[in-house]
């Protein structure tokens, strides 16, 4: 049961993030399918309080950043690059291997979309992701095992 708290934990910390922590958690021995599971809930679940509170972290990081200079990060610059030419449902899906899932969702914030818009195509990303993560990682190290 712990290591699954852990993977839970791991995913909703956003630099560590599914994209890690699910091929971890299944390498490590877990049930693929709970490590899946269990990924997207973390990782939605910062997100989703990301989304809900955005306001108020935005006001929080303006009082912060106040009298400061702001210099973009490169995954904010990239994260822009993707708005531009892809929209939010781009910018989303490509987020969990571009720029971690809480950046995009906050700039695509940021930029203009609604949290509803933001929260469902958080919900599709991060499941597909999950999905993904966990059976590529399943099927490459069913690759490796031999029957000697």
């Amino acid at each position: 049961m712990w290591e699954y708290f852990l993977v839970f934990l791991g995913a909703a910390i956003p630099w560590l993030e599914m994209a890690l922590v699910i091929p971890l958690g299944i390498v490590t021995g877990l049930n693929p399918f709970w490590v899946v599971v269990i990924g997207f809930i973390g990782n939605m679940v910062t997100v989703l309080v990301l989304i809900i509170g955005y306001d108020k972290f935005r006001l929080w990081l303006a009082k912060r950043r106040e009298g400061q200079e702001v210099k973009e990060s490169k995954r904010s610059e990239r994260a822009k690059q993707l708005w531009n030419k892809y929209g939010l449902p781009g910018m989303l899906m490509l987020g969990p291997i571009l720029i971690g899932t809480h950046i995009a969702a906050f700039i695509g914030m940021t930029l203009g979309a609604s949290k509803k818009q933001t929260t469902v195509w958080s919900i599709i990303s991060i499941a597909i992701w999950a999905i993904v993560f966990g059976v590529l990682t399943a099927l490459g190290f069913d690759l490796f095992v031999t029957d000697i």
